[in-house]
């Protein structure tokens, strides 16, 4: 039976309490996380709905997925409601992505109507309608332009203003820490890098041993990101890093408890109850937020997939799932299944390739 409500049962609630009191706050400049775990902006994901469920879940603090400073600009209704804000959100910023500062700053003047705790700038998205404009990873390319870029932005908004990168183009233009310099005379909060050049895509191994050097010898904080897929992973860098915070981004879809249990590895156990739970709670935000059904039903089911990943006979669930007409078809087909996974456990592969076209 579908129970909406404003909390999850006692007995999830506690094992959610339990592991949150083993995170410690941390200050990043002027901002303040619950975590050091953040959840990375991620395109078509990253909405208010699936903010909420990840604060809820553990995240210190999320980003917006990324949303263009033309749309913005042109006044395009679709852009305009990427930017929204839900009043319960904690701590969100919304990031931007352009190549021209004037209209990035407009857009970010706009984007401060929506409230975020700062704003940031995409300056590693690989996709190639984003950098054959001039934005997103084609930002790294000329590190001495980029002080006037970020100066034009930052003088519009009252806020903090933060960048997310790349280590550089290509292998020959591995330069994070010449941005990161120009980021530091410019006034920028802190720098969240992704461990992988623009040209790897998504392909090999994020590059940690680089983030750690960099990270030793910043005068800016830096948030590290890539290949945290695991929550024993998370664990041990966690433990060891010389960033400030780590920001999880594809790892939270296979696992949305990544961020409690990479606190505490196997302390607790999350069974299907609980991710049918958590389902609910998210169609609760997502129906809340989008008024559209048959955007609720995109919404919503993707994730359930994800989140389904590991746990038995998720092809023959998935490809059911994706027949459904209906959200309320849905919820009642992933209710079945989730309930009746009893005390089953994930089996993920961790070494095979995940979601590889510009997400996160």
């Amino acid at each position: 039976m579908l129970m909406i409500g404003s909390m999850f049962s006692a007995k999830l609630q506690a094992k959610i309490d339990f592991l949150k009191k083993k995170s410690l706050p941390i200050a990043l400049g002027s901002i303040k996380f619950n975590s050091p775990l953040l959840l990375a902006p991620m395109a078509s994901i990253c909405n208010a709905p699936f903010r909420l469920l990840m604060e809820d879940l553990g995240a210190g603090g999320t980003v917006s997925e990324l949303i263009s400073c033309h749309g913005i600009n042109y006044g395009n209704r679709r852009t305009l409601d990427m930017l929204k804000i839900d009043p319960r959100e904690k701590v969100t910023g919304i990031q931007l992505f352009g190549e021209e500062p004037e209209a990035m700053a407009r857009a970010a003047e706009t984007a401060m109507d929506y409230k975020p705790q700062f704003i940031d700038i995409n300056m590693g998205c690989p996709v190639k309608k984003v950098v054959t404009k001039g934005g997103g990873s084609a930002l790294l390319k000329d590190p001495k332009s980029l002080a006037p870029y970020l100066r034009e932005i930052k003088k519009a908004i009252p806020i903090p203003l933060t960048i997310k990168i790349r280590m550089g183009w290509d292998a020959e233009g591995i330069n994070a820490d010449e941005i990161v310099k120009v980021a530091n005379d410019e006034g920028i909060e802190w720098v969240a890098i992704h461990g992988r050049t623009r040209a790897q895509q998504y392909t090999g191994l994020a590059n940690w041993d680089y983030i750690e050097a960099l990270a030793e010898n910043s005068p800016l904080p830096i948030i590290g990101n890539g290949d945290l897929h695991h929550h024993e992973t998370v664990y041990e860098r966690l433990n060891s890093t010389k960033c400030e915070a780590l920001m999880i981004a594809r790892g939270a879809l296979r696992n949305p408890f990544i961020f409690l249990e990479s606190l505490a590895p196997n302390q607790i156990e999350f069974t299907g109850e609980d991710y049918w739970e958590i389902i609910q709670k998210l169609y609760q935000y997502t129906t809340e937020s989008f008024e559209d059904e048959r955007t609720q039903l995109i919404q919503i089911r993707k994730l359930i997939v994800w989140f389904a990943a590991g746990f038995p006979n998720t092809s023959k669930f998935r490809g059911i799932l994706f027949q459904t007409k209906t959200i309320e078809e849905s919820m009642r087909y992933s209710e079945d299944y989730f309930l009746g996974l009893g005390n089953s456990q994930k089996s993920i592969n961790y070494s095979e390739r995940f979601m590889t076209s510009g997400h996160g």
